[in-house]
């Protein structure tokens, strides 16, 4: 039983590292650093980003910026997310958690180094209504849609499976848009009303089409351990009942339900998320280093104290 359980806990650490047998070492670094960073711990990035929510919103994050026919051929065109899924998971986390737990330093190089990575991402892609358009990866209004379609999600999902939010969902959004100026995003939404406007001027550009189509059926199998299949279809199930209706409905997906009755979804994902969070632990190793390098700069006090 006990060799079950470690290869169970194995597996799963291994789908957030890309199979690293040990924590990274980049998790281990964020203890470094010479501040705080851009946020506290008491802050709306902490408590959405150091839950378990983000698990069902990298889900719901993906099925929306697929929606976008530029994101949707920068992802066709130069990403290798079908034969190595985990490789670029586990690098999404990473800069993530970076931006949330590094000091400031640690925060800009991350999303430089992404921004250096888009460079060779350029191409052309048919946009709505069929004409030829040209993108780059780092093109701001494409940057705008993934940042939009981040915010959009990881709120969704906290606000319907989490814990309430220090300072609400405008607080989230506000300490996001960091995020959105450090990847050159220009005036990212501040409150879930700014959030709301941009998303609404990106309606007529988004559409359903075979790439989107493929996508999904990706996104609803992935190639999981057998230990991890049934806990991921209802975890995405909950990804698809916490989107948008609009978006739910322009993708093609429904909330599960038996004939006129949705099914308990999201009981079923706080359960799952439960689950997860045992075999992961109660504090993740990137918030870990960051406390513990707040303390060393006296920004706070140690748990005991």
């Amino acid at each position: 039983m006990e060799n079950v359980l470690a290869r169970w806990r194995r597996e799963l650490r291994g789908t957030f590292s890309a199979n690293s047998p040990t924590v990274p070492q980049w998790e281990r670094d964020l203890e470094k650093g010479d501040d705080g960073g851009y946020f506290a711990p008491e802050s709306a990035a902490w408590a959405v980003h150091g839950s378990m929510t983000p698990v069902v919103a990298g889900i719901q994050a993906l099925l929306l910026q697929a929606l976008h026919p530029g994101a949707m051929a920068g992802v066709h065109d130069h990403s290798d997310y079908a034969s190595d899924p985990l490789s670029r998971l586990a690098g999404t986390i990473r800069w993530i958690f970076t931006v949330t737990y590094g000091d400031t330093a640690a925060a800009q190089a991350a999303s430089s180094k992404v921004r250096r990575i888009h460079t060779h991402i350029s191409g052309t892609y048919q946009a709505n209504p069929g004409t030829p358009a040209a993108y780059t990866a780092n093109d701001p209004e494409l940057l705008r849609w993934v940042h939009l379609a981040f915010t959009e999600a990881f709120l969704a999902c906290h606000q319907a499976l989490g814990r309430p939010i220090p300072g609400g969902a405008d607080a989230y959004v506000a300490d996001w848009a960091v995020a959105g100026h450090l990847m050159g995003v220009p005036d990212p939404p501040m409150t879930m009303a700014g959030l709301d406007r941009q998303l609404a001027g990106f309606r007529q550009e988004l559409r359903c089409d075979e790439r989107v189509q493929e996508t999904v059926e990706f996104l609803k199998r992935p190639p999981l351990p057998r230990s991890q299949q049934l806990g991921y279809k209802v975890l995405f199930a909950t990804a698809v009942a916490t989107l948008d209706p609009r978006y739910r409905t322009l993708l093609g997906l429904h909330a599960p339900h038996v004939g006129p009755v949705q099914l308990p979804v999201r009981w079923a994902a706080k359960v799952v998320l439960g689950v997860v969070h045992l075999g992961l632990g109660k504090t993740g190793p990137s918030e870990q280093s960051a406390r513990a390098r707040r303390c060393r700069l006296g920004l706070d006090r140690p748990a005991h104290g």
